[in-house]
């Protein structure tokens, strides 16, 4: 047992887990990345699911090429369907946890529905917190889909306001991607990235290439392309330290980011 460790163990027995001397041990080790080599992409369900062929097949395709290159895991969004649970159980008075169940129900649909799309290509579906299979498929197909939404469920930490789950698909996608120490983190939405304005309503809106987590929150931005625990995540991620939104509706978007281009929107951490 190096000194270290001894150090280590014995403040853990005497210590407060939040102890600030106790921290900073537990924080010498070198970050360990479990996935070094894979990217997370995150499909939005309500801009590129929900629109059914015309938005998602072309996207497929290109996943189904990219993956000769790279290793994926696709996550999915929720969308339409789940806002509307979400509507009716919070006029209901139901609570976070349960909105969270119901959101994650529709997300398990969009990961079953991508993967009987991909069956044919052998990408198969994961499921549960652990996704202790994924190392041998990315071995052996360079892909898997999983269902976006974390699994908190019941256990869901309740918003500040309101009852709208705080931690949803953006967020279970990126925790994917940091606690795995994967490569990069790919939101595809239907929209160039991030603009001064909602671009579907505003025509004056602006659009923004690359943005720090900071700026955002002083622009008032921070609640308008990815959701809003995405950020405070980022700001406290070790190993994912910006993400990018490109737009999944133009083909060769997300191949070119996949292999390293500034494609849409990049938000950093710092």
């Amino acid at each position: 047992m190096t000194n270290s460790t001894a150090e280590l163990e014995e403040l853990l027995m005497q210590r407060s887990l939040t102890d600030p001397q106790l921290l900073a041990a537990a924080a010498q080790a070198a970050d360990f990345r479990i996935l070094p080599d894979a990217s997370v992409i995150k499909i939005g369900g309500q801009s590129v699911i929900d629109r059914g062929r015309s938005g998602l097949f072309p996207l497929l395709e290109e996943i189904v090429a990219a993956r000769q290159q790279h290793k994926l895991l696709i996550g999915t969004g929720a969308g339409t369907r789940a806002r509307h649970l979400y509507s009716i159980a919070a006029e209901l008075g139901l609570p976070a946890g349960v909105l969270a169940e119901l959101g994650s129900s529709v997300a398990d649909q969009n990961a079953a529905i991508l993967a009987q799309l991909l069956v044919q290509h052998g990408i198969p579906l994961v499921s549960g917190a652990g996704l202790s299979a994924v190392p041998l498929y990315l071995a052996e197909i360079n892909a898997v889909i999983f269902s976006g939404m974390p699994p908190y469920r019941l256990w869901m930490r309740p918003a500040a306001e309101g009852v709208i789950p705080p931690y949803r698909t953006d967020a279970g996608c990126f925790l994917l991607a940091e606690q795995f120490g994967c490569r990069q983190m790919i939101f595809v939405k239907d929209e160039n990235g991030l603009y001064t304005a909602n671009p579907k309503t505003a025509k004056n809106a602006t659009f923004i290439p690359k943005i720090s987590v900071d700026e955002m929150k002083a622009k008032g931005l921070h609640d308008s392309i990815l959701e809003f625990p995405v950020l405070d995540l980022l700001q406290n991620a070790q190993h994912i330290r910006e993400v990018q939104v490109v737009n999944g509706l133009v083909p060769g978007n997300l191949t070119r980011a996949l292999a390293g281009e500034h494609v849409g929107t990049l938000i950093t951490a710092s």
